[in-house]
């Protein structure tokens, strides 16, 4: 950075010293020649006043060769066949353009007159000019340099200064520390964004590793549970305190079984995560989907007394067909349970516009506490209520909610405590 602004301090002397001396050399050389035309008209005028006076006598004409020889000028003055009547000494010698003049008098040529300006004022200090402008631009050149030293380091301080401290997060990130994080940046753009994204990514690291920790610990606790009930029935039935009879071994078979249940619900919840990357999209009827599923749990409903009513609509969405039957098989299963008999579940199906398909199954059960509604889709949550009245592993909203974000779709739970629960699934529509 240090070198990219020297070039271009540099780059901006030079372009500005040649512009400058082009524009100098142009005046001076436009002042040099109005001061010769003036010079050489004065001249004229004179040799030709003389010439009236005196003839060309030598007396005549020695204050105009004086005046020439005052402006640094050189003359020569012959007559009009060419006979020299009056020279400057250093005319023979000089060089460079010449005015020539007629001398008049009169209506009458009577002469000529040689002027050269080799050695005028004008022209000497355009000479010196071009002398010193070097001297000047190097000059110019090293100021420039400096400055751009100086600006370069102050602007690289001020943008390495946030590089540095992202860095040394970075660094302190890969040692171990899980709480670093770039404070105190307060750059625009680019560097400015670094900064935020490494701090948002720190954040969604943190939070899938939280996310993992808790999973295992909720794994643990849900398994220990039934797998120290199992034991102490074996080493029971092992050490001869409890029987080996049909009974107790049907009671282990029910641990077993339950412990299969949990391991299938993890399974799920696992590929549930992972569906975005494994779906199989496809349009599809998701009134027919949803109807299909409610004929699957009807027996069920009938079992518990609960009154099912489908509302299919014809609506169209471009999904995982199983995916969708299980998301709608996992809501109306979780409102079966939190139903009593003689209770009401409804799905209905719909399209409130041509880009968006609606799936909402309500029912009349217990609700949801508004403390609780806020955890309700996450991993093993099953709540106060839900722990004394429902079986399973508590992970099937939680499955719903990740089958509906890979479809890209939305999930809202409403619920009041005593009046029931309504999950609504908003899907894009195929058209």
């Amino acid at each position: 950075m240090i070198a990219a602004f020297a070039v271009v301090a540099l780059v901006a002397v030079a372009i500005t010293g040649a512009l400058a001396a082009v524009a100098f050399d142009r005046q001076v050389r436009a002042s040099a020649a109005a001061q010769e035309a003036r010079i050489a008209a004065a001249t004229v005028a004179a040799v030709s006043a003389a010439y009236e006076t005196t003839g060309w006598a030598e007396a005549g004409l020695r204050p105009v060769m004086s005046y020439i020889d005052g402006t640094g000028a050189v003359l020569r003055v012959t007559t009009a066949v060419g006979q020299v009547v009056a020279r400057s000494p250093g005319f023979a010698a000089a060089r460079g353009p010449a005015l020539v003049r007629p001398v008049m008098a009169g209506h009458r040529k009577v002469g000529l007159m040689t002027i050269r300006f080799g050695r005028s004022v004008l022209v000497t200090g355009q000479a010196r000019y071009t002398a010193e402008r070097w001297q000047v631009s190097a000059a110019a050149a090293l100021a420039a340099l400096l400055a751009a030293v100086a600006v370069s380091l102050a602007a690289t301080r001020h943008l390495s200064a946030p590089l540095e401290r992202v860095l040394a997060a970075m660094r302190a990130r890969q040692a171990g520390d899980r709480e670093a994080r770039v404070h105190g940046v307060r750059a625009a753009g680019v560097i400015g964004d670094l900064a935020d994204g490494f701090n948002a990514s720190n954040d969604v690291l943190d939070n899938r590793d939280r996310a993992q920790r808790d999973l295992v610990a909720d794994v643990v606790h849900e398994v220990r549970t039934p797998v120290a009930v199992l034991r102490a029935a074996i080493e029971a039935m092992l050490d001869g305190v409890r029987e080996l009879s049909a009974e107790n071994l049907r009671s282990l078979r029910d641990d077993v079984l339950r412990l299969a249940r949990m391991i299938d619900d993890l399974q799920r919840l696992s590929a549930a995560e992972s569906a975005v990357l494994r779906l199989a999209l496809s349009p599809h009827d998701l009134g027919a989907i949803a109807s299909a599923a409610a004929a699957m749990l009807a027996e069920s409903f009938d079992v518990k007394g609960v009154r099912l009513r489908c509302l299919p609509g014809g609506v169209r969405v471009r999904c995982d067909e199983d995916r969708i039957r299980e998301v709608v098989t996992n809501l109306l299963t979780n409102a079966l349970k939190f139903t009593p008999a003689g209770g009401d579940v409804e799905i209905r199906v719909w399209a409130p516009d041509a880009q968006t398909a609606v799936l909402r199954v309500s029912d009349s059960g217990a609700g949801i506490p508004p403390d609780e509604l806020p955890l309700v889709t996450g991993r093993f949550f099953r709540g106060r209520r839900g722990a004394a009245e429902a079986g399973g592993s508590g992970i099937g909203l939680a499955i719903v909610a990740e089958l509906v974000r890979a479809h890209r779709g939305a999930l809202d739970i409403a619920s009041e405590p005593g009046r029931g629960t309504e999950v609504t699934v908003t899907l894009p529509s195929s058209g």
